[in-house]
Protein backbone atom coordinates (compact mmCIF):
# COMPACT_ATOMS: atom_id res chain seq x y z
CA UNK A 1 0.00 0.00 0.00
CA UNK A 2 1.27 3.46 -0.96
CA UNK A 3 2.19 5.76 2.03
CA UNK A 4 0.69 9.02 2.36
CA UNK A 5 2.74 11.45 3.91
CA UNK A 6 1.51 14.26 6.36
CA UNK A 7 1.69 18.19 5.30
CA UNK A 8 5.05 19.08 6.96
CA UNK A 9 4.58 22.55 8.29
CA UNK A 10 2.26 21.88 11.51
CA UNK A 11 1.46 23.95 15.08
CA UNK A 12 0.34 23.03 18.54
CA UNK A 13 -1.27 24.95 21.17
CA UNK A 14 0.33 23.86 24.10
CA UNK A 15 -1.84 23.77 27.48
CA UNK A 16 -0.52 27.64 28.62
CA UNK A 17 -1.99 28.71 25.43
CA UNK A 18 1.60 29.08 23.45
CA UNK A 19 2.01 28.29 20.02
CA UNK A 20 4.09 25.34 18.73
CA UNK A 21 6.18 25.84 15.12
CA UNK A 22 6.27 22.37 14.28
CA UNK A 23 7.90 20.15 11.40
CA UNK A 24 6.63 16.59 9.90
CA UNK A 25 8.19 15.04 7.16
CA UNK A 26 7.47 11.50 6.31
CA UNK A 27 4.35 9.24 5.95
CA UNK A 28 1.25 8.71 7.89
CA UNK A 29 1.26 5.43 6.98
CA UNK A 30 3.75 2.22 5.74
CA UNK A 31 1.50 -0.43 4.62
CA UNK A 32 -1.25 0.59 6.10
CA UNK A 33 0.36 0.66 9.85
CA UNK A 34 1.50 3.44 11.98
CA UNK A 35 5.72 4.46 10.96
CA UNK A 36 8.19 4.88 13.46
CA UNK A 37 8.73 8.17 14.21
CA UNK A 38 11.93 9.99 14.83
CA UNK A 39 11.78 12.96 17.38
CA UNK A 40 14.59 15.05 17.58
CA UNK A 41 14.58 17.73 20.62
CA UNK A 42 16.85 20.85 20.03
CA UNK A 43 19.50 22.70 22.60
CA UNK A 44 18.84 25.67 24.53
CA UNK A 45 18.69 29.44 22.10
CA UNK A 46 18.59 26.89 19.11
CA UNK A 47 15.77 25.58 17.12
CA UNK A 48 14.87 22.26 15.33
CA UNK A 49 17.76 23.60 12.91
CA UNK A 50 19.90 22.01 15.32
CA UNK A 51 19.02 18.99 13.58
CA UNK A 52 18.94 19.98 9.84
CA UNK A 53 21.95 17.66 9.01
CA UNK A 54 20.43 14.15 10.73
CA UNK A 55 17.17 14.96 9.14
CA UNK A 56 18.38 15.36 6.10
CA UNK A 57 20.38 11.92 6.56
CA UNK A 58 17.20 10.01 7.78
CA UNK A 59 15.09 10.94 4.72
CA UNK A 60 17.62 9.95 2.59
CA UNK A 61 18.68 6.78 3.99
CA UNK A 62 14.62 5.86 4.77
CA UNK A 63 12.52 7.48 2.59
CA UNK A 64 8.79 7.05 3.10
CA UNK A 65 9.78 4.23 5.89
CA UNK A 66 9.93 6.24 8.83
CA UNK A 67 8.41 9.56 10.14
CA UNK A 68 10.95 12.72 11.65
CA UNK A 69 9.08 14.95 14.06
CA UNK A 70 10.83 18.20 14.81
CA UNK A 71 10.22 21.53 16.53
CA UNK A 72 11.12 25.12 18.00
CA UNK A 73 10.61 24.64 21.71
CA UNK A 74 7.93 27.54 23.65
CA UNK A 75 10.51 30.60 23.52
CA UNK A 76 12.70 29.27 20.87
CA UNK A 77 12.48 29.87 16.73
CA UNK A 78 9.38 30.55 14.94
CA UNK A 79 7.51 29.51 18.26
CA UNK A 80 5.69 31.66 20.63
CA UNK A 81 7.85 33.56 23.27
CA UNK A 82 7.24 32.29 26.94
CA UNK A 83 7.07 33.91 30.04
CA UNK A 84 10.28 33.79 32.04
CA UNK A 85 8.30 31.34 34.54
CA UNK A 86 7.04 29.13 31.56
CA UNK A 87 10.59 28.22 30.77
CA UNK A 88 10.52 25.41 32.58
CA UNK A 89 12.51 21.74 31.75
CA UNK A 90 9.16 20.36 33.09
CA UNK A 91 7.05 22.62 30.37
CA UNK A 92 9.33 21.42 28.28
CA UNK A 93 8.14 17.70 29.00
CA UNK A 94 5.05 18.43 28.89
CA UNK A 95 4.80 20.23 25.33
CA UNK A 96 6.63 16.76 24.28
CA UNK A 97 3.98 14.76 25.70
CA UNK A 98 1.15 16.92 23.80
CA UNK A 99 2.87 16.66 20.56
CA UNK A 100 3.41 13.44 20.69
CA UNK A 101 -0.23 12.54 21.51
CA UNK A 102 -0.82 15.13 18.29
CA UNK A 103 1.08 13.90 16.01
CA UNK A 104 2.52 10.78 16.50
CA UNK A 105 -0.48 8.94 18.78
CA UNK A 106 0.26 5.52 17.66
CA UNK A 107 3.36 3.36 16.57
CA UNK A 108 6.94 2.97 17.64
CA UNK A 109 9.68 5.61 18.88
CA UNK A 110 13.33 6.53 18.63
CA UNK A 111 14.00 9.75 20.67
CA UNK A 112 17.14 11.77 20.26
CA UNK A 113 17.50 15.32 22.25
CA UNK A 114 20.24 17.37 21.98
CA UNK A 115 21.77 19.44 25.86
CA UNK A 116 18.22 20.79 26.79
CA UNK A 117 16.20 18.53 24.51
CA UNK A 118 18.23 15.50 26.07
CA UNK A 119 16.70 16.82 29.57
CA UNK A 120 13.23 17.26 27.98
CA UNK A 121 13.20 13.56 27.25
CA UNK A 122 14.26 13.11 30.94
CA UNK A 123 11.04 15.04 31.92
CA UNK A 124 8.82 12.85 29.70
CA UNK A 125 10.38 9.81 31.30
CA UNK A 126 8.85 11.92 34.90
CA UNK A 127 5.43 12.63 33.33
CA UNK A 128 4.47 9.92 30.71
CA UNK A 129 5.63 6.57 31.35
CA UNK A 130 2.52 5.51 28.72
CA UNK A 131 4.69 6.99 26.15
CA UNK A 132 7.95 5.76 27.21
CA UNK A 133 6.40 2.01 26.36
CA UNK A 134 6.34 3.45 22.91
CA UNK A 135 9.93 4.16 22.51
CA UNK A 136 12.67 1.79 20.67
CA UNK A 137 15.62 4.06 21.45
CA UNK A 138 17.07 6.68 22.40
CA UNK A 139 20.38 8.85 21.93
CA UNK A 140 21.41 11.56 24.58
CA UNK A 141 23.59 14.09 22.68
CA UNK A 142 25.64 16.48 24.40
CA UNK A 143 23.79 16.96 27.59
CA UNK A 144 23.24 16.17 31.76
CA UNK A 145 21.31 14.92 34.53
CA UNK A 146 22.33 17.17 36.84
CA UNK A 147 25.01 19.40 38.47
CA UNK A 148 24.96 21.78 36.04
CA UNK A 149 25.53 24.56 38.72
CA UNK A 150 28.85 23.16 38.96
CA UNK A 151 29.82 23.91 35.53
CA UNK A 152 32.80 26.11 34.99
CA UNK A 153 32.79 26.27 30.81
CA UNK A 154 36.90 25.02 31.45
CA UNK A 155 37.60 28.20 33.36
CA UNK A 156 39.21 27.39 36.62
CA UNK A 157 38.30 28.86 39.82
CA UNK A 158 35.67 31.18 40.45
CA UNK A 159 35.80 32.76 37.41
CA UNK A 160 34.06 29.81 35.62
CA UNK A 161 30.89 30.49 37.79
CA UNK A 162 30.66 34.77 37.32
CA UNK A 163 31.40 33.99 33.23
CA UNK A 164 28.64 31.34 33.14
CA UNK A 165 25.83 33.42 34.65
CA UNK A 166 26.59 36.30 33.09
CA UNK A 167 26.56 34.87 29.72
CA UNK A 168 23.07 34.56 29.77
CA UNK A 169 22.41 38.18 31.81
CA UNK A 170 24.58 39.52 29.00
CA UNK A 171 22.36 38.13 26.05
CA UNK A 172 19.38 38.73 27.78
CA UNK A 173 20.54 42.68 28.32
CA UNK A 174 21.71 42.74 24.08
CA UNK A 175 18.04 41.10 23.19
CA UNK A 176 16.34 43.99 25.45
CA UNK A 177 18.29 47.22 24.11
CA UNK A 178 19.07 46.00 21.16
CA UNK A 179 16.89 44.97 17.84
CA UNK A 180 17.71 41.53 16.24
CA UNK A 181 18.44 43.50 12.71
CA UNK A 182 21.17 45.41 14.57
CA UNK A 183 22.75 42.35 16.42
CA UNK A 184 22.66 40.57 13.23
CA UNK A 185 24.44 43.50 11.45
CA UNK A 186 27.06 43.29 14.37
CA UNK A 187 27.15 40.00 16.32
CA UNK A 188 30.32 40.38 17.44
CA UNK A 189 29.43 39.22 21.03
CA UNK A 190 27.19 36.56 19.99
CA UNK A 191 29.69 34.98 17.77
CA UNK A 192 32.30 35.19 20.40
CA UNK A 193 30.16 33.15 22.47
CA UNK A 194 29.57 30.50 20.16
CA UNK A 195 32.93 30.24 18.62
CA UNK A 196 34.41 29.72 22.08
CA UNK A 197 32.06 28.04 24.46
CA UNK A 198 29.67 26.18 21.86
CA UNK A 199 32.02 24.20 19.22
CA UNK A 200 35.48 22.37 19.58
CA UNK A 201 38.14 21.81 17.45
CA UNK A 202 35.29 21.98 13.79
CA UNK A 203 33.45 25.70 13.38
CA UNK A 204 31.77 25.30 10.19
CA UNK A 205 31.47 28.73 9.15
CA UNK A 206 27.60 28.36 8.18
CA UNK A 207 26.83 26.17 11.09
CA UNK A 208 28.38 28.73 13.45
CA UNK A 209 26.21 31.75 11.77
CA UNK A 210 23.16 29.22 12.28
CA UNK A 211 23.74 29.00 16.55
CA UNK A 212 24.95 33.03 16.11
CA UNK A 213 21.50 33.64 14.20
CA UNK A 214 19.46 30.94 16.52
CA UNK A 215 20.68 33.15 19.72
CA UNK A 216 19.96 36.31 18.30
CA UNK A 217 16.17 35.27 17.79
CA UNK A 218 15.60 34.38 21.68
CA UNK A 219 13.65 36.31 23.51
CA UNK A 220 15.39 37.49 26.99
CA UNK A 221 13.31 35.45 28.81
CA UNK A 222 14.31 32.25 27.03
CA UNK A 223 17.88 33.41 28.24
CA UNK A 224 17.08 33.78 31.70
CA UNK A 225 13.85 31.47 32.58
CA UNK A 226 15.87 28.34 31.00
CA UNK A 227 18.65 29.08 32.73
CA UNK A 228 17.15 29.95 36.16
CA UNK A 229 16.09 26.32 35.33
CA UNK A 230 18.58 24.79 34.25
CA UNK A 231 20.49 25.16 37.52
CA UNK A 232 18.34 22.98 39.36
CA UNK A 233 17.72 20.04 36.60
CA UNK A 234 18.10 17.01 38.88
CA UNK A 235 16.45 14.43 36.87
CA UNK A 236 18.72 11.42 37.07
CA UNK A 237 16.14 8.84 38.78
CA UNK A 238 14.29 9.49 35.68
CA UNK A 239 16.85 7.64 33.42
CA UNK A 240 15.58 4.35 35.03
CA UNK A 241 12.15 4.65 33.04
CA UNK A 242 14.84 3.69 29.84
CA UNK A 243 16.31 0.94 30.92
CA UNK A 244 15.66 -1.98 29.15
CA UNK A 245 15.58 -0.09 25.92
CA UNK A 246 18.37 0.69 23.35
CA UNK A 247 19.98 3.91 24.70
CA UNK A 248 22.98 5.81 23.19
CA UNK A 249 24.93 8.59 24.91
CA UNK A 250 27.49 10.84 22.92
CA UNK A 251 29.77 13.74 23.98
CA UNK A 252 32.29 15.94 23.05
CA UNK A 253 35.45 15.63 24.52
CA UNK A 254 35.30 19.32 24.67
CA UNK A 255 32.13 20.08 25.57
CA UNK A 256 32.49 23.16 28.36
CA UNK A 257 28.70 23.08 29.04
CA UNK A 258 28.18 19.69 29.53
CA UNK A 259 31.43 17.85 29.87
CA UNK A 260 31.88 13.78 29.54
CA UNK A 261 31.34 13.41 33.21
CA UNK A 262 27.68 14.29 32.84
CA UNK A 263 27.72 11.75 29.65
CA UNK A 264 29.20 9.00 32.01
CA UNK A 265 26.57 9.83 34.37
CA UNK A 266 23.59 9.07 32.18
CA UNK A 267 24.90 6.04 30.59
CA UNK A 268 25.69 4.92 34.49
CA UNK A 269 22.05 5.19 34.97
CA UNK A 270 20.85 3.08 31.79
CA UNK A 271 22.42 -0.22 32.64
CA UNK A 272 23.47 -1.69 28.85
CA UNK A 273 23.87 2.04 27.69
CA UNK A 274 26.68 2.75 25.06
CA UNK A 275 28.75 5.81 25.94
CA UNK A 276 30.96 7.25 23.07
CA UNK A 277 33.73 10.16 23.37
CA UNK A 278 33.89 12.54 20.08
CA UNK A 279 37.74 13.80 20.68
CA UNK A 280 37.78 17.75 20.37
CA UNK A 281 34.39 17.97 19.70
CA UNK A 282 32.50 20.72 21.24
CA UNK A 283 28.81 21.25 22.50
CA UNK A 284 27.48 21.51 19.08
CA UNK A 285 27.68 17.86 18.26
CA UNK A 286 24.82 17.65 15.81
CA UNK A 287 26.37 20.29 13.59
CA UNK A 288 30.26 19.66 14.42
CA UNK A 289 29.93 15.97 13.64
CA UNK A 290 27.32 15.52 11.72
CA UNK A 291 28.25 12.07 10.20
CA UNK A 292 28.31 10.45 13.47
CA UNK A 293 25.46 11.89 15.05
CA UNK A 294 23.43 10.45 11.97
CA UNK A 295 25.18 7.30 12.06
CA UNK A 296 24.01 6.38 15.79
CA UNK A 297 20.60 7.60 15.02
CA UNK A 298 20.42 5.23 11.96
CA UNK A 299 21.68 2.32 14.29
CA UNK A 300 18.61 2.80 16.89
CA UNK A 301 16.52 3.20 14.06
CA UNK A 302 17.69 0.27 12.34
CA UNK A 303 17.36 -1.55 15.43
CA UNK A 304 13.63 -0.39 16.01
CA UNK A 305 12.64 -1.47 12.53
CA UNK A 306 13.77 -4.97 12.79
CA UNK A 307 12.33 -5.22 16.61
CA UNK A 308 8.87 -4.18 15.15
CA UNK A 309 9.48 -6.55 12.07
CA UNK A 310 9.67 -9.64 14.92
CA UNK A 311 6.89 -8.56 16.20
CA UNK A 312 4.75 -8.76 13.54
Amino acid sequence: MPATTTPAPQELRTHDGLRLAVRLDGPDSVDGRPPLTVVLAHCWTADREDWHHQVHDLLAAYGGRIRVLTWDARGHGDSDAAPTAACTIADLGRDLGDLLDAFAPTGRLVLAGHSIGGMTLMALAEQRPDLVERVDGVLFCATSSGGLDTVTLGIPGAGGTRVREQIPRLLATRARSLSRSKRRRTPLTERMIVRRYLFGDVKPPRDVGLVVDQIINCPPTTMEGFYRDLMGHERGPALAAYAGRPVTVVVGSADRLTAPRHARAIAAACPGARLLVAPGAGHMLTLERPRLVSTLLAELVDGAIAREALRR
